[in-house]
């Protein structure tokens, strides 16, 4: 969508994002079948299809952000907003608009993919943490011996982007609590320049955060997912 409303080309095909895709897509080819052979009468199978594909709408929308923050962030030149002109200046705040939302969505995304093996796996996690997050739900998984071994495997995809996921949580956290993360980088470079320009912050290190982020979001996608498949087949004895 946005790279039509941007006039930019359709999205190529990327191996991580349509990975992603193609397990999401196999549950709910499964989930269709059960309906169909069991008219699934209490609505679990049903309500497990639509969050998936709010979660592949989700997916898709995380990926036009990284796309959209990136593309304008190319655009932005200078590394002072006072020496940017209109036109550049713009840009600056697209960016910064599909930034946000971008880091905003990594955490919503992992979020609702939290309540989701929360329903796929029975945990009952609202007995333990009333609002619980992806990152409460990894760690009773990982308690839970049928199902160590999926804790584990996300443990592993959580570590290995730690540092940039502590990096856009940080900024999320900023972002909803307290004041807009671009506000305090900018009292923090007044204070250092006093009434000197004001630098921005180092922005390709930023678009790098992120795109690890969305990385993440899609090798967690594809672990849980592939994982469910294998153990409803199995069970099914297909």
């Amino acid at each position: 969508m946005l790279r039509s409303l941007l006039g930019e080309p359709p999205r190529q095909p990327e191996e991580r994002l349509d990975k992603a895709y193609k397990a999401m897509k196999e549950t709910i080819r499964i989930l269709r079948h059960e309906i169909e052979l069991k008219h699934d009468p209490t609505h679990d199978y049903r309500k497990l299809e639509i969050w998936i594909l709010g979660l592949i709408s989700s997916l898709n929308e995380l990926e036009e952000c990284l796309f959209a923050s990136s593309l304008f962030r190319k655009k932005v030149t200078h590394d002072s907003v006072e020496d940017m002109d209109p036109a550049e200046r713009e840009d600056y705040a697209r960016y910064v608009f599909f930034y946000k939302d971008g880091f905003i969505r990594v955490f919503a995304v992992l979020d609702k993919l939290g309540t989701v093996l929360n329903e796929l796996f029975d945990m009952k996690m609202a007995k333990i943490k009333p609002h619980f997050s992806f990152f409460t739900v990894l760690r009773q998984l990982q308690l839970i011996p049928k199902h160590a071994e999926l804790g584990k495997d996300l443990n592993i995809i959580k570590n290995q982007y730690r540092e940039a996921l502590s990096e856009l949580r940080r900024r999320r956290n900023t972002e909803i609590h307290y004041m807009n993360s671009e506000l305090r980088d900018d009292l923090w470079q007044r204070h250092q320049a006093l009434f000197g320009k004001i630098e921005l912050e180092n922005l390709d290190l930023h678009i790098r955060d992120l795109e690890q982020g969305y990385q993440m979001v899609c090798e967690t996608l594809e672990a849980v997912f592939v994982y469910t498949n294998q153990r409803w087949k199995q069970l099914a004895g297909r």
